[in-house]
């Protein structure tokens, strides 16, 4: 079955954690008996003069290139900063449609997969139309409970809803969101995410801190430094966690007010700020960690609570997205209201308590890349089977 995916979001070779969960996904499918993959990945860059900056030079670079095996093509958009967005979708399909026409004339698509809702759904649909082959669409958390909302990008969603041969979603909270917004929920599968699990295991925490130079009590925090994520809150809350250390690993936007946050209330010496860590070193920073603190406003469901579980590492999470999916028994962590002191007092018990690292992974022992895939290839061959 030959699979045209279709994702904004791919690794590349200057930014490798670039939508690597979609990465794993895909190569997980591609390894599945009588599957073959080929990907688009459109790049949207900013018109001129905005397009003399830096880091739409580094954008200007991206290339098709083979991936882990998988071969990547990356059609160029114009994409509008900020004001655009709702018209990405059209910019893509436009881009995107000589090349898919040349591909699918030497050897046909069956199916086109769409990794995220928006912008990659509502281009796919109109790709579909023009191609004549059935589309999907892959929910995953901020292209519903974000895009979903912007003016011009609501109804582009819900028409490729209505239009799609069929639906993913990360979490059942996610579903419950997207038949909220109007969606059809028979039409909507739950997909979750996949884990290394011979990767992502427990490790001796007291030598993984001290690879890393630290003592005392570790609070990790994997996400972008957007908004969103809340990383502040957990800034804040550290002021009444006596001697631990908060690792921030990402980047972002919110990274200066971040450190001005950290100088204000007085824990600036006890916060790190790691930058965009590699993938694979990941697997010792959540080992090495007491606590995996995330309490976003929203999500899907946060890949970083599946690998810091799978770790052996207890996190505090809002009650967002499908954390309640994720956490199986006590040991799994806290769930805590999106304020510092919530935050504070759920680390000071879990320090005072530690759980058991076995019994805080057995939470996600179903995980894993093959049976990701597995599930994927189930669900495009219900569609081919219509």
């Amino acid at each position: 079955m030959r699979i045209l995916t279709l994702s904004t979001l791919f690794p590349a070779a200057n930014r490798p954690n670039f939508g690597i969960f979609v990465e794993r996904q895909t190569r997980a499918l591609s390894e599945v008996r009588d599957f073959a993959i080929t990907v688009i990945n459109p790049v949207g860059t900013a018109p001129w003069p905005l397009s003399l900056i830096a880091s739409q030079c580094d954008l200007k670079a991206l290339a098709d290139e083979h991936w882990g095996g998988l071969e990547v093509y990356r059609p160029h958009f114009t994409a509008i900063p900020v004001i655009g967005g709702s018209r990405n979708p059209a910019a893509i399909s436009r881009a995107a449609l000589p090349l898919l026409r040349q591909l699918h004339r030497e050897t046909p698509f069956e199916h086109i997969d769409a990794e995220f809702f928006f912008p990659d759904g509502p281009a796919a649909m109109r790709l579909s139309d023009a191609l004549g082959i059935p589309f999907t669409v892959k929910a995953r958390g901020a292209d519903i409970h974000y895009w979903g909302r912007q003016p011009g990008c609501s109804a582009q969603i819900l028409d490729a809803a209505d239009k799609a041969a069929g639906l993913l979603a990360v979490s059942s909270a996610l579903k419950a969101d997207m038949v909220a917004m109007g969606m059809n929920a028979d039409k909507i599968r739950v997909h979750y995410t996949g884990l290394d699990q011979a990767r992502f295991v427990p490790r001796d925490r007291a030598q993984e801190k001290m690879k890393l130079g630290l003592t005392g009590p570790i609070i990790l925090s994997v996400g972008a430094l957007i908004p969103r994520k809340n990383h502040d809150l957990v800034v804040q809350a550290l002021a009444d966690i006596p001697t631990a250390t908060l690792l921030l690993a990402g980047q972002g936007e919110s990274e200066a007010a971040l450190r001005a946050l950290a100088h204000k209330t007085g824990v600036a010496e006890r916060v790190r700020f790691l930058g965009s860590v590699p993938h694979d070193d990941l697997p010792a920073l959540f080992a090495a960690a007491d606590i995996m603190a995330l309490v976003s406003a929203s999500e899907g469901l946060a890949n970083a609570w599946v690998e810091a579980l799978a770790c052996g590492t207890p996190i505090i999470a809002s009650d967002v997205g499908g954390v309640r999916e994720l956490m199986q028994n006590d040991a799994a962590g806290r769930i805590v209201a999106q304020e510092p002191a919530a935050i504070a007092q759920a680390a000071r018990d879990l320090l005072a308590n530690p759980p058991r690292e076995e019994d805080v992974a057995d939470n996600v022992r179903a995980f894993s890349w093959t049976e990701n895939a597995r599930q994927l290839a189930d669900f495009f061959r219900s569609i081919a089977s219509r």
